[in-house]
């Protein structure tokens, strides 16, 4: 976490930012600025997630500053240092997102006290490592599989799963997930886009957001190109694969490996694609086969539901009726074949 420290008295400036430097996690940088003119002015080069301002200061007031931070940068956590006869003023910063208020003078305890409470409430807003590591999955199964529709509404999901995140947070996830999509294809299938991990530079969050999503496009037009136009759509792959193979047991895991994606990924797709869900279209295309050997006289039944993939005789006939409201030997008899 990036620290910025405002106080136009220097020693307590000072004071300030050892204190800040004695906690007992450390922050990544601590930086310092006389006054809200100057704090502005290092944000052009310094993005801290945390503020700490004075609340009285000459040039611009801790007042304006946080009014002006919290438009540009909404996200940033806040804290406020006031005398007794301040207070009430500073009490109008709670419209600027200021939720964080420390009293004059300030000791190493309160401002520890005041850490603590920001990094648990920080820890909270950031995304779990399960629900990131599965829409990194996500993501690469919609570029594997040049879903742009889906990578979008992904892209969508994402945005608002990290509305709490400060834009260096969101910077790091994102440089992140280009560097694991590149080491991802590169291992997959030999493919290489250069400066796909070339870390996104942009001031505002809606401009990472445009910047991700360029390069996810840049990369389904590099990965097409690399196919040279041999390029099947994966769902209507993995339909033929299990069409062609109803006799034997075909787990989703081996479809989603053929078609290059994980198996939770796929088995989303699968069904937002075909409608069903993997084994339900597996049982019903065994169930189509299975009538239309049904209509050939001279094969038994038994055999028949061999050929579909059922060993388990009554298993087969119970499914079939399930499908058909019928039997299979009934199903015969109503074409007149005994």
């Amino acid at each position: 976490m990036k620290v910025l420290i405002v106080d136009d008295e220097p020693i307590i400036r000072s004071g300030m930012m050892k204190m800040a430097q004695q906690y007992t996690r450390p922050f990544q940088t601590i930086e310092t600025a006389n006054n809200g003119l100057e704090a502005i002015d290092r944000f052009s080069h310094f993005e801290p997630d945390l503020l700490i301002t004075d609340i009285r200061m000459p040039k611009m007031d801790g007042l304006e500053l946080c009014r002006i931070l919290h438009t540009s940068h909404p996200n940033l956590l806040k804290v406020v240092i006031s005398g007794y006869n301040d207070f009430e003023y500073a009490q109008k910063c709670l419209s600027y997102g200021v939720k964080h208020y420390l009293l004059k003078p300030v000791t190493p305890p309160d401002l520890h006290d005041i850490f603590d409470q920001i990094l648990k409430l920080h820890a909270q807003s950031c995304l779990s490592i399960s629900k990131y590591v599965e829409w990194i999955e996500r993501i690469k199964g919609s570029v594997w599989s040049l879903q742009m529709d889906e990578m979008s509404r992904l892209l969508a999901e994402w945005r608002e799963s990290c509305s709490l995140l400060t834009i260096n947070q969101l910077k790091h996830l994102l440089d992140e997930v280009l560097h694991l999509l590149d080491n991802y294809f590169q291992e997959k299938k030999q493919f290489n886009m250069p400066g796909l991990q070339e870390p996104l530079s942009a001031a505002t969050r809606e401009d990472l957001y445009i910047l991700f999503e360029c390069r996810m496009r840049a990369l389904m037009k590099e990965l097409q190109c690399s196919r040279h136009g041999n390029y099947k759509d994966p769902m209507e792959e993995a339909k033929v694969y299990i069409d062609t193979r109803l006799s034997v047991e075909v787990t989703l895991a081996e479809v989603a490996d053929l078609i290059g994606i994980s198996p939770s990924y796929f088995s989303t797709l699968f069904r937002k694609m075909t409608g069903e869900t993997f084994v339900s279209y597996r049982m019903n295309k065994r169930m189509e086969k299975a009538r239309d050997l049904l209509s050939i006289p001279h094969k038994r039944t038994f055999d028949i539901a061999i050929e579909v993939g059922y060993e388990d005789y009554p298993h087969f006939t119970k499914t079939f009726k399930k499908i058909y409201g019928v039997s299979p030997s009934e199903y015969r008899n109503s074409m007149g074949i005994k």
